[in-house]
């Protein structure tokens, strides 16, 4: 059956790509979506921004039409500014509208947006009534498990919102004080997808890193979906190796290095298109790394990539990498 977002048809079973700060920009989100990515997220923006005008937060409203479905992720503490957010991402022309109740950091939580608003269920219940009011389309929400151990309150935030008409969960197994640390708990989230009362999707978010876990985790917990955050950056793949995973029961071949230098030149060009030269160029000095993990002897590479000024020296330093015979066969070496 089919997992659907109001009219979004998502398949049997989707993987979503999570919003990530700095991270979901369009550049990455078009390595993610060639690899096997069935629903994208923007990068979250603050509705403050937006109704400011702000230049940052404008540009991060940037959709494409081979990104679709997507959603624009929202974050605030303003209820009316919210609505007011709603309604300006929706001209943008996205698929649905995501608010974000899961942010842990300092600057967000403490200033009573993301994973704040899971202190305060019922500010949360009026601001997600008010996005809902102020766009034709379908409203997602993703957050956590609660505040901190002692306020695990994720089920009750799931039935209250899904009164106000969200059209599908994703919760991330962990609590705000837990940060990025630690084991993601999923039994909630299980608990949620069995309870007889919720009709719409729910997905699960945390420690989704390869194509046994989501296996194992799909049949054990019952979730409508994942969505993978860490696991893909740098390593678009995972999304078509858990696929093929499902389908087959057997591993996807590891990408070839020639298939890490195509996805690192595609993602460098693509963020040049999107941010120009001298951003695109510096703002993809973060990625290296990453699309390079485990490989043997890269050092000296890694240093060329992170320092290099412009798109020609860098695909000078691409094509060096791609004809040195040290890296005919490094397969093996790598994990993701």
């Amino acid at each position: 059956m089919s997992v659907q977002i109001g009219n979004i048809d998502l398949g049997e079973f989707p993987l979503l790509l999570a919003p990530m700060e700095d991270v979901s920009d369009p550049p990455f989100r078009y390595v993610c979506k060639q690899h096997g990515a069935d629903m994208m997220y923007t990068e979250f923006i603050s509705s403050e921004g937006l109704i400011r005008d702000a230049a940052k937060s404008r540009k991060k409203l940037d959709i494409f039409e081979y990104e679709r479905p997507i959603g624009i992720q929202i974050f605030g503490s303003d209820i009316e500014h919210m609505r007011e957010a709603s309604a300006i991402s929706s001209q943008a022309g996205p698929d649905l509208i995501d608010i974000n109740y899961g942010c842990p950091v300092k600057n967000v939580a403490c200033r009573g947006a993301g994973a704040s608003l899971l202190q305060d269920i019922d500010k949360m219940v009026a601001m997600t009534k008010a996005v809902v009011e102020g766009t034709h389309l379908p409203v997602t929400v993703k957050t956590r498990l609660g505040w901190d151990d002692n306020t695990k309150n994720v089920h009750e935030v799931a039935l209250r919102l899904q009164d106000v008409g969200i059209k599908a969960l994703t919760i991330h197994g962990r609590t705000r004080s837990q940060m990025y640390k630690g084991s993601a708990d999923w039994s909630l989230i299980s608990d949620i997808r069995r309870d007889p009362r919720i009709e719409i999707p729910i997905f699960g978010n945390g420690d989704i890193d390869s194509p046994e876990k989501a296996a194992a985790w799909r049949m054990e917990y019952g979730v409508d979906g994942m969505m993978i955050g860490r696991a893909a950056i740098g390593y678009p793949w995972i999304f078509r190796e858990i696929k093929h995973f499902f389908k087959t029961g057997q591993h996807l071949d590891k990408p070839t290095f020639a298939e890490r230098i195509d996805a690192c030149r595609t993602h460098l060009v693509k963020s040049i298109e999107w941010k120009g030269p001298k951003t695109g160029v510096f703002e993809m000095r973060r990625h290296y790394a990453n699309y390079f993990k485990g490989i043997e002897n890269f050092k000296e590479y890694r240093m060329k990539l992170v320092t290099a000024g412009t798109f020609e020296e860098l695909e000078d330093i691409l094509s060096e990498i791609e004809h040195n015979p040290r890296f005919d066969n490094p397969v093996s070496t790598v994990e993701i």
